[in-house]
């Protein structure tokens, strides 16, 4: 399944809020996830795509329960890329007249046939359809939504040959509509088979019409441990046949003998949608999940029971900054179901999937105890009893208070000395000022310097006005800037003060 999305947006309001005299005034700011301006890349998702939501933006909501890569899969395609439709397995595309299709059931795209020729893949060595010789279970399956369904409308073709004590036998794969239902014919791929009739021949036939415009989920599968080969549609046997001896369940089971690889084609003679074609390395194995109601009614699920889940990187803000609410501008149609967590902290790299604690909050609620310099958010979707529905998420924004950022001093001055500079300041107007840092280099604007004896820059003066920072360089110049640091939290830091400067000289005398 794919995710796409887009960059943060961020929002702030600048309302100012009261907190109280002992801290002054603190700043009350927004944090906007979704809606105009799009989504971000998420830290982790599953089970969740984009879709359309309300006014038209994008909405996260959970991914259709489309086929998905696993070790069994020989090769899987999902249209989803509209340069190369195969999205997993090692075959390559001899041929394609699809087109792709945003009327899908599955994830976003499907393929297009308009009976001008189809799709032909070929698979490389060590692929099902790549190799020759002995073969185990396979199965082959697909979503067919056609437009006509109209006699002779051929949707699976592969045509081989392979050499029996120096003779060349036909082998054949062949899907294709007759009557409004689709049938199969499988000729000389079994070892020492004959098939009914003694021809080689094996024939599936379905029983179930075929809707124009309509999806339905196909699967011819074939079980080596057993010998049954049977064809499926929305998961329920449509006909079946034992591959042994006798043509029961208790004879010798047959395998497959591949012949010359050739290419697999699909669709060439059709006309509608076709989506998730995929060939397995084992027989047709309905999802866990699956109950008979659904299976009987669809195949599957449209969406996993279980749900999906997104969240997002953790989003710096200031430290000590109080998440006080989340409100999600969201969908939730009947039976299903959105939650929300978030959790915060001051530094995210030691972060785990259970540390710090994600916090259940409720949409519009306010939200308590969760601070700190980084925010993350957490949510989970869940579908209806049916897996037919699912509700989406537009935009989530997140309403927060900045505590506030203390006053530098007005005045500040620096007096050189032998070696050292003195640094002298008035105390901050500003009462939330616990203490003051330092900040000096050799460039102005640029405080990185290292070489104090009292440490790099910063240097934390502590609640004072004056400072002497010693062991620099006689002759060389020095720029210093002072800031005050929060009595509430010496790591929250204010703007920086006018720049000063000063050169350390030995003076005669001194």
């Amino acid at each position: 399944m794919k995710k796409i999305f887009k960059k943060t947006a961020f929002l702030a309001v600048g309302l100012l809020l009261a907190v109280g005299n002992s801290v002054g005034f603190a700043e009350a700011k927004q944090i906007v996830l979704g809606g105009k301006g799009g989504w971000p890349d998420f830290q982790y998702s599953e089970n969740v795509t984009t879709g359309k939501g309300r006014f038209g933006y994008d909405c996260v909501e959970l991914a259709t329960n489309s086929f998905v890569f696993d070790d069994y899969t020989d090769l899987l395609i999902d249209f989803e890329n509209p340069v190369n439709p195969i999205s997993a397995g090692y075959y390559d595309i001899a041929s394609n007249n699809l087109k792709i299709s945003s009327d899908s059931l599955l994830e976003k795209s499907a393929g297009l046939s308009r009976n001008i020729g189809g799709l032909s893949v070929t698979g490389k060595p060590g692929t099902f359809f790549g190799s020759e010789g002995l073969m185990g279970s396979f199965s082959i399956e697909f979503w067919l939504c056609p437009s006509l369904a109209e006699n002779g409308e051929v949707i699976v073709n592969w045509e081989s040959s392979k050499n029996v004590r120096g003779r060349l036998i036909y082998q054949l794969i062949n899907c294709l509509f007759d009557g409004g239902k689709l049938n199969w014919t499988i000729a000389n791929l079994f070892d020492s088979y004959a098939g009914p009739n003694g021809d080689g021949e094996i024939h599936l036939k379905g029983s179930s019409t075929i809707i124009p415009d309509s999806w339905s989920y196909h699967a011819l599968s074939y079980d080596c441990e057993t010998g049954i080969l049977e064809y499926l549609v929305n998961g329920i046997t449509e006909d079946i046949i034992y591959i042994t001896s006798n043509g029961k369940e208790d004879g010798q089971v047959s395998l497959i003998v591949m012949g010359t690889p050739s290419e697999l084609e699909f669709c060439n003679e059709y006309t509608g949608k076709i989506d998730e074609i995929r060939i397995l390395r084992r027989p047709y194995s309905p999802p866990d999940y699956q109950s008979a109601e659904a299976a009987g009614a669809l195949g599957r699920m449209l969406y996993q029971p279980a749900g999906g889940r997104f969240q997002t990187r953790p989003i710096v803000v200031s430290t000590g900054s109080v998440l006080n609410s989340l409100t999600a501008e969201m969908n939730v149609p009947a039976q299903t179901e959105v939650s929300f967590f978030v959790r915060s902290g001051d530094n995210f790299f030691n972060w785990t999937d259970s540390y710090p604690e994600w916090k259940p909050v409720e949409s519009g609620k306010k939200i308590d105890g969760v601070n700190g310099m980084y925010f993350q958010v957490a949510c989970e979707l869940y579908p209806d009893g049916n897996g037919a529905v699912t509700p989406s998420v537009t935009q989530l924004t997140l309403d927060f208070t900045e505590l506030p950022l203390p006053l530098p001093p007005f005045t500040v001055k620096a007096e050189a000395g032998n070696g050292s500079v003195t640094l002298k300041w008035n105390y901050s107007v500003d009462d939330t000022a616990g203490g003051y840092y330092i900040y000096y280099g050799n460039r102005p604007g640029e405080y990185l310097g290292r070489v104090a004896l009292e440490g790099p820059s910063p240097v934390n003066a502590g609640n004072t006005t004056s400072y002497t920072l010693t062991g620099l360089e006689n002759g060389k110049i020095y720029y210093f800037a002072v800031a005050s640091w929060s009595s509430l939290d010496d790591r929250i830091t204010g703007p920086l003060s006018r720049e000063v400067f000063a050169r350390p000289l030995q003076r005669l005398g001194k």
